[in-house]
């Protein structure tokens, strides 16, 4: 696990704790696990990947935990274009063009774009 990943990952451990929740293994496993990856994942899509690491992993595990990892400030909850919420690291602000054929989504950056928004 990189230097990067393991302070996300102790700093989710710090908001569970401050919130007065348990850090169950099953939590460890989704929050390790996301915290290591790039991309946009729905939850369903999240449930299959920690479901090979952890088989009694609950959906609703998987989606309480996302929900904490946003509040946490750690991870984005995104909506495109048909609506289905699809979450990504919490990184330095960019941009996403989508293909309106396959739904690939490419993240950019681009200075113009970042002045007009201002």
């Amino acid at each position: 696990m990189a230097i990067d990943e393991t302070v996300r990952l102790d700093s989710f451990r710090d908001f569970i704790r401050e919130h007065g929740l348990k850090n169950t293994h099953q939590r460890e496993e989704i929050a390790r696990w996301f915290l290591g990856v790039n991309g946009h994942f729905s939850a369903e899509q999240i449930f299959a990947r920690v479901r090979e690491i952890e088989p009694g992993i609950g959906f609703s595990t998987v989606y309480r935990t996302m929900r904490l990892l946003c509040e946490a400030g750690l991870v984005q909850e995104r909506h495109f274009d048909k609506g289905e919420a699809l979450y990504e690291n919490l990184s330095a602000h960019h941009d996403h063009c989508i293909c309106t054929e396959c739904g690939r989504i490419e993240e950019f950056e681009n200075d113009q774009i970042e002045s007009l928004q201002e």
